[in-house]
């Protein structure tokens, strides 16, 4: 017997007295989620550089935009984060814990705007997944107390969410009369540009900006913010250049490896345009298959296995979010999808595969998680059985996350404990801490004019205390038959840029276990130069019974 109209109406209203409620009860509950993640991030606190490098990178970013102004700039990736080390370097010094605890403070301002960047405009169970995401996921708790630039753009990117939103998607929406919404535009411009500041890739979201408003047949509109960006560029372009002169050549440094077969081996030549479609195939497995999974709780974070089935669904799911909310005109939401999507794309297209890191989608994972659930969400509105499931799922989900992250957190708590007590080396591999104490004592008992080569530079110029190392991140005067260097190369390199000693480190491939495989840029270069002048390398100092870190001088 068929179901009567009444019945089929009370069993969709399942959704509708949830968000109900939970529209009642919104300021307790985002207060409990936001002080939650808060806690969270303090027991997930992290004293230490972590062993990725770029986080000790920016930091010395900032220290030479302080003490090498205005002869350097920024060129690796974007500057704006490094220039507010830098205010920070002019205020504090280069101190670790004070630009960790800006880090969660970027973090919860971060967190609190997005959550008013989307609050009434999207059903408020999904509100609340993506807030809670932001809030409680491991990684994202992991980054909130490191000086990688994620929670930097975190907040960047909520604020301009947040007046996108605003302004295209609140009661009085931007228009196309210029006297009365010049204001309006010049900030949308302003703050398109600084989120190509916080990271390069954003270029392509100012495509997924355009794009939006070409999909809603809003030319002007499109027109208009591409001129306003162009505007608060070309004057950031021409301030830079005034100040900073040739030092600021932008996009050298990145681009030059971003093209590259391989990032750390110029000689292997530049990337063809299949390597670039390679690219964008490998990198769906691997962050949509794999690092989507691990974010969410689902997969062990250890593991090193892609699925390109799972990858193909969760495209598939995200494109039928993004049908959904534009067949049902929810326009944040199909803007959020639009604009990660956009960056994600571009980011699998450029990036070399080999790089695998969670935080490169782990930013845009709310917008994701908006859109896959908002397929589901739709699709399952028509029983209210229906809606039971998607809820539940949703419930897992959070759930999930909740005993990673807490089980995360509580581990943490002797490791920082006995940081903030003065043990900086806890916490880390033998490897690690060897490597890290030996660069401490180049810069306690080599003499100032020394310059130390080495592989891990800016982690020890962190741990040496504002010492300068040479940076070596691939072999240098190679050798296409040996794959190591030419000694005398070698040689005239290092006396060309004034090194004086090389600092050789047992540091680990596999990060988790001592399996005798270490990273041998360095063991490749100094071999060739031992075997051929022994005598022109003088050990001066080994620390560590294994897994041991020596520095040699080289006398020339």
């Amino acid at each position: 017997m068929a179901k009567t109209t009444t019945q089929q109406v009370k069993e969709k209203s399942y959704y509708d007295k949830l968000n109900t409620k939970l529209e009642q009860k919104k300021v307790p509950i985002f207060w409990f989620i936001l002080s939650l993640g808060i806690f969270l991030a303090l027991l997930s606190f992290n004293a230490r550089i972590s062993e990725a490098h770029d986080d000790a990178l920016y930091i010395e970013a900032g220290y030479k935009y302080v003490h090498e102004f205005p002869n350097y700039y920024y060129t690796s990736n974007a500057p704006m984060y490094p220039m507010f080390l830098a205010i920070l370097t002019l205020i504090f010094g280069t101190n670790l814990i004070v630009f960790k605890l800006f880090s969660i403070l970027f973090f919860g301002l971060g967190a609190t705007i997005f959550y008013k960047a989307i609050d009434k405009k999207v059903p408020e169970i999904l509100k609340l997944l993506a807030f809670s995401f932001i809030c409680i996921n491991y990684l994202v708790l992991y980054f909130a107390s490191q000086t990688f630039s994620e929670p930097f753009y975190l907040l960047i990117q909520s604020i301009f969410l947040y007046y996108f939103s605003k302004f295209n998607f609140g009661e009085n929406p931007i228009g196309t009369d210029l006297k009365k919404d010049w204001k309006k535009w010049m900030l949308l411009g302003f703050l398109m540009m600084i989120l190509t500041l916080a990271k390069n890739i954003l270029v392509f979201g100012i495509v997924a900006i355009i794009l939006f408003y070409i999909l809603k047949k809003a030319y002007k509109k499109a027109a208009f913010v591409l001129f306003s960006f162009a505007i608060f560029k070309l004057l950031y372009e021409f301030i830079k250049n005034m100040i900073w002169g040739k030092s600021a050549i932008q996009y050298q440094s990145q681009m030059g490896i971003l093209l590259n077969k391989d990032p750390y081996d110029a000689s292997q030549g530049t990337e063809d345009v299949a390597g670039f479609f390679g690219r964008f195939f490998d990198n769906c497995d691997l962050y949509l298959s794999k690092r989507f999974f691990q974010l969410l709780g689902f997969m062990n974070e250890d593991s090193t296995n892609v699925y390109s089935l799972l990858a193909f669904i969760v495209i598939c799911s995200v494109c039928i979010g993004l049908y959904y909310a534009v067949k049902n005109n929810n326009e944040l939401i199909t803007f959020m999808v639009l604009f990660a999507g956009t960056i994600c794309f571009g980011t699998f297209f450029v990036l070399q595969a080999r790089w695998d890191q969670p935080r490169f989608i782990m930013v845009h994972m709310p917008a994701l998680l908006l859109g896959v659930f908002y397929g589901f969400y739709i699709i399952l509105s028509k029983s209210r059985f229906n809606q039971k499931i998607i809820i539940a799922l949703i419930c897992f989900v959070v759930g999930s996350m909740v005993i990673s992250s807490s089980k995360r957190a509580l581990a943490n708590i002797p490791i920082v404990t006995k940081n903030l007590k003065g043990d900086i080396y806890y916490g880390y591999t033998p490897d690690w801490k060897n490597y890290l104490q030996i660069s401490r004592w180049c810069a306690d008992s080599l003499p100032k004019e020394s310059l130390v080569a080495c592989r891990k530079a800016p982690m020890s110029f962190v741990y040496a205390n504002g010492k300068h190392f040479y940076p070596i991140y691939s072999v240098i005067g190679k050798d296409p038959q040996t794959q190591q260097s030419n000694p005398d190369s070698a040689l005239a390199i290092f006396k060309r840029n004034h090194v004086t000693h090389i600092l050789i480190a047992s540091l680990r491939i596999n990060p988790k276990q001592n399996t005798g495989d270490v990273i041998n840029t360095i063991h490749n270069i100094v071999a060739p130069i031992a075997q051929k002048y022994p005598q022109k390398l003088k050990l001066v100092k080994s620390i560590g019974e294994s897994e041991t870190a020596e520095v040699y001088q080289i006398n020339y």
